[in-house]
């Protein structure tokens, strides 16, 4: 019994921490209980409309040296899912030590390399497992406050995830996001 707790607790320790993730670089401008309004600096991504796992997989693999400098890069934080002209899309975050002319070509013409011009987004985390019905019950809760305060969404939701697969779920950070007028 002794050992099967010592097993747990290692288990709980090890998965809780936080690795040391490179995050998008944000300035929180206002709080509140429901949500938070963050200001984004531009940002350079990797995107793939490929579908869920494929699409980590392929993004994932670029990171990893499958690109034309045979580069790993690391991993950054979040990753993002969103529905771009009917598709959905993923998008890992590049280092900021890149941009454009330096970030390597990747192999996979299914990776594009884009630029994300900053702005206000509206955030709401949540923690649990990043499940399509975790997703949508506090998308519909973010929307309905920004709604309530009058302010203006112009994107669709974003889901914004932080941990490895492997973090319990009530340990996972995750967020809906939605670009905003401010």
């Amino acid at each position: 019994m002794k050992r099967i707790l010592v097993i747990l607790i290692s288990i709980l320790t090890l998965s809780s921490q936080t690795m040391a993730y490179e995050e998008a670089n944000y300035e929180v401008v206002k709080e509140n209980k429901e949500y938070e309004i963050r200001k984004y600096s531009d940002r350079l991504v990797i995107e793939t409309n490929s579908i869920e796992d494929n699409g980590f997989r392929k993004l994932f693999n670029y990171i990893s040296g499958n690109n034309e400098e045979s580069q790993e890069i690391k991993m950054t934080v979040p990753v993002t899912q969103e529905i771009k002209n009917g598709s959905m899309t993923m998008q890992f975050y590049l280092p900021l030590k890149f941009n454009k002319d330096n970030a390597p070509k990747p192999y996979d013409s299914d990776i594009k390399i884009l630029d994300i011009e900053g702005g206000y987004y509206a955030v709401i985390k949540y923690s649990g497992r990043s499940s399509d019905k975790n997703f949508l019950k506090n998308k519909n809760i973010l929307e309905k406050q920004l709604k309530q305060d009058n302010i203006t969404i112009i994107s669709p939701p974003i889901r914004a995830s932080y941990n490895s697969p492997f973090t319990l779920p009530m340990l996972k950070r995750n967020e809906v996001m939605y670009r905003i007028n401010l």
